[in-house]
């Protein structure tokens, strides 16, 4: 299964190839088996060496996430599970192949790579694959804070947009969202933290306990779980912007006016380590930021550890509450992205529409627990849907505006189904990324008829249309409304798509109603800022 996690994999290729650059750069036809010496004498030798290829080289055997750090770190009970176990220490065959290779630096750089193709020898053989389900769902959004309650406002087509009331916004030239209007932290987060907190924290711990509570994970069966083998990894786009926009307010009158709380809880990757604190979870913890792209990316990587065995059960997703003047809209409006009609709020976010005119902006969490399929069994958990497989890729293009040829988004959808192993054919239902905006919903839909146009079982819609955007908690919130699509077999409308676009067959999207849909296979997608690129992909569990 491809994954960010999975970088760990090309530590080692890099590191050796640098490694091998460096031998022929300093050496110059030297021998080179010095520059497999002593760690200080590595060093030495590779300091000698000049340009940006010095540098690379340094940072690489400075952070070691390779066969040196392997090596160097054995037995260290504290040695990060990202890097991996599989040291690929110089064994005898190794060294040998190391002497008989020529000094030129044609054969340094044959020792590098032989040195990678010698190591795979050693690895352990593959294990059999650990199935990955959904066994409960959290969510706090403008229209519910339960997924049921969420999901049938979905499908009755209602509209969480409307009028901004968390601050006076009478000067911008968009005045609407979807905004939380009512949202309580009581019984789920301490009433001290509650008041420090940044929302977007708030949301992430409520759905994360929500998730939890609606998996049938009491305290009883908490009691049961190996801990060391349970992780977080919930992301967030912005992070706790308005915790940071308060500090800078207090920080013109004073420092000592300043939340001395305002760095962590700032920061992206304390939800998930708050989240991990509360309930004693010392498996993998850590957050991932890659736009409005982030939850899949983080759906996406706990399956991977718990596909690898590195963990039993994970609580992932994506969280995000920028709905304030410097960022959510200040800063969006800066750029021209937000939808403009703020007389009629219901009716503007309207993605493949002619008329639409940007995007809205929405807030909340989203939150998955995912768990390997027999450690759900023993316990007796209910099973909502199984996880397949996704991918990730990078369209190398623009900052912000999509590649016209959709390469991207249609390879990524390509390497999704190669590791869901699944054929294009068995996808039947698509929640697009579809957010609104007069560039990328024609874009995606290009690429969804390119991959997918010739199903005529396809049906596709956008939960946009009727939330907005939650940035980096857009993927999880949408993969709930997947699952959910996949437990009661009805797929939710497309609201506010009155004049489709010209080249936009309407035969392939979700009408003004809800649907009749017996899912085959899903395919929820997330495209962020930067290019990045995510589809993910859950069927029923059989």
């Amino acid at each position: 299964m491809v994954g960010a996690a999975a970088s760990s994999c090309y530590a080692s290729p890099l590191c050796t190839f640098f490694v091998a650059a460096c031998m022929s750069l300093s050496h110059g036809g030297g021998d080179t088996r010095q520059a497999f010496g002593r760690s200080r004498r590595r060093r030495q030798q590779l300091g000698k060496c000049s340009g940006s290829g010095s540098i690379l080289v340094s940072s690489c055997l400075e952070f070691k996430p390779c066969s040196h750090y392997n090596k160097n770190n054995k037995g260290n009970a504290f040695t990060s599970p990202l890097f991996g176990s599989n040291s690929l220490s110089l064994n005898r065959k190794q060294r040998k192949l190391n002497r008989a290779t020529t000094s030129s630096s044609d054969g340094a750089m044959a020792v590098a790579m032989g040195m990678e193709k010698e190591g795979t020898v050693d690895k352990k053989p593959p294990m059999e694959q650990r199935r990955v389900v959904v066994t409960g769902m959290g969510v706090e959004t403008s229209l519910g804070h339960d997924p049921n309650t969420f999901y049938e406002n979905l499908l009755q087509g209602n509209s969480g947009i409307s009028q901004i009331e968390n601050f006076d916004c009478s000067e911008f030239p968009t005045r609407i969202a979807g905004e939380i209007k009512s949202f309580s932290t009581e019984g789920w987060v301490a009433p001290k933290l509650s008041k420090r907190m940044d929302k977007f924290m708030l949301y992430l711990l409520t759905a994360g306990k929500k998730a939890l509570a609606d998996g049938g994970v009491t305290d009883e069966v908490m009691a049961e779980f190996n801990k060391a083998k349970c992780g977080v990894l919930i992301g967030s786009a912005m992070g706790g912007m308005k915790v940071f926009n308060d500090a800078i307010e207090a920080l013109k009158i004073s420092y000592k006016k300043m939340n001395p709380f305002c760095v962590p809880f700032a920061t992206t990757n304390m939800g998930s380590a708050m989240l991990a604190m509360d309930l004693g979870w010392m498996g993998p913890n850590y957050s991932i930021s890659t736009a409005c792209a982030t939850s899949n990316f983080c759906i996406l990587n706990s399956a991977n550890h718990i596909i690898r065995g590195e963990a039993d059960v994970m609580l992932c997703g994506g969280s995000d509450a920028v709905i304030i003047p410097i960022a959510g809209l200040g800063g969006f409006v800066a750029c021209r992205a937000l939808s403009q009609r703020n007389n009629d709020p219901t009716k503007a976010s309207r993605p493949w529409d002619s008329n639409r005119d940007g995007f809205v902006m929405g807030e909340g969490a989203g939150v998955l627990l995912l768990e390997e399929l027999e450690h759900a069994k023993k316990r007796g958990a209910t099973i909502y849907a199984e996880f397949l497989g996704g991918s990730f890729t990078c369209d190398a293009y623009h900052m912000t505006e999509p590649r016209p040829d959709g390469a991207g988004v249609i390879l990524c959808i390509e390497r999704a189904l190669a590791d869901a192993g699944i054929s294009k054919e068995q996808i039947n239902y698509i929640n697009a990324h579809a957010t609104s905006t007069p560039a990328g919903d024609l874009k995606e839909y290009q690429a969804l008829a390119h991959c997918f146009g010739q199903n005529p079982e396809l049906k596709v819609n956008s939960t946009k249309s009727m939330i907005g955007h939650l940035l980096g908690a857009a993927g999880a919130v949408e993969a709930i409304a997947t699952v959910q699509a996949i437990r009661t077999g009805w797929v939710h409308p497309n609201i506010n798509l009155e004049n489709p676009d010209n080249g936009v067959d309407t035969s392939l999207l979700v009408g003004p109603k809800k649907e009749r849909l017996s899912i085959k296979a899903a395919l929820s997608n997330s495209f962020g800022f930067g290019g990045h690129n995510s589809s993910i992909i859950f069927a029923p569990y059989k």
